[in-house]
């Protein structure tokens, strides 16, 4: 049987649909893979591109998104709120069908390798393909975000895995690396103080003795006046969406606040929503491979 790998580059471009849709025209016109998502937000100046293929097709895409990126997005004249390093900001590699993790870890050091010689980006590995365990979390080597990169090269722990010392002009660095499938889920406030997003993200995030597989921080929607948690879920088996929500929900009612509403960024499992409506609707003795009417569906 065929190999299926998804990829789900992030660019740091979400306000010019002009230049998304030059990165997007890459991945299209790249045999062997097929663009499944495109998502876009104003606030975070960001879009998340999701497309799946053959390995050798979800390289040639990968690298030459990456190339387009830094062709067309200068980070010197970039602001948005969610934080970012480079003009394609991480590129995520993940087992789909008839692939190990082992094999997406290896494609990711090869595109790794390949993107930092012909687009002259430097690369850190991060997730499964780490190099090093402080290297693992994405916010650990994103910290600084581009402004501070061209100094955080220069220590000793934070040497890129490729590409050397001398970060790209208006390109930056980027995070390359082979994980599972990730939830991007935004929870959004009834209030402009993004303090109060901010503390609460530190109460679900693991690291901060949160949930595990879970990473959030707190930022301030200007477009609409409103804070919002912004939340990775790593791995939804672990903890699911609706636990998450709930345990904001109690947390912004410490302050006088509600969820005003939530979103999903790209893709997600289809087993996620399922066991948020198993939850919210109390489902009792709930078979969804027998009971989904579109899992039947040949």
């Amino acid at each position: 049987m065929a190999k299926i790998i998804e990829c789900v580059p992030n660019i740091s471009e979400g306000r010019r649909p002009e230049i998304t849709e030059k990165c997007l025209d890459v991945v299209r016109n790249t045999p062997g893979v097929v663009l499944l998502d495109s998502s876009s937000d104003y606030s975070h100046n960001r879009s998340v591109i999701t497309f799946l293929g053959s390995p050798e097709g979800v390289e040639e895409a990968a690298v030459a998104l990456a190339k387009e990126a830094a062709a067309l997005i200068d980070l010197t004249k970039h602001h948005g709120e969610h934080p970012r390093m480079g003009a394609i900001d991480v590129i995520p590699f993940i087992p789909i069908k008839e692939v190990e993790m082992a094999e997406c870890v290896a494609l990711s050091k090869h595109v790794a390798k390949r993107i930092a010689e012909e687009s002259k980006i430097p690369v850190y590995l991060y997730e499964e393909s780490a190099s090093t365990p402080q290297r693992v979390n994405l916010a650990a080597i994103r910290k600084g975000q581009f402004e501070g990169m061209s100094e955080k090269v220069k220590l000793p722990e934070w040497e890129p895995d490729f590409g050397g010392r001398t970060v790209h002009p208006t390109a930056g660095v980027v995070a390359i690396g082979a994980r599972m499938p990730l939830i991007a889920f935004n929870i959004n406030l009834s209030t402009s103080d993004v303090e109060i997003a901010n503390r609460i993200a530190k109460i679900i995030r693991r690291s901060s003795g949160g949930f595990d597989a879970v990473k959030a921080i707190g930022i301030m929607l200007e477009d609409r006046n409103i804070a919002q948690v912004s939340i990775n879920m790593t791995n939804f088996n672990v903890t699911p969406l609706y636990r998450v929500l709930e345990l904001i929900k109690a947390e912004a009612a410490r302050w006088g606040i509600h969820v005003v509403g939530t979103e999903i960024v790209g893709l997600t499992p289809m087993r996620a929503l399922i066991d948020s409506a198993e939850y919210y609707m109390q489902l009792e003795s709930f078979d969804a491979n027998k009971q989904v009417l579109e899992n039947h569906i040949l």
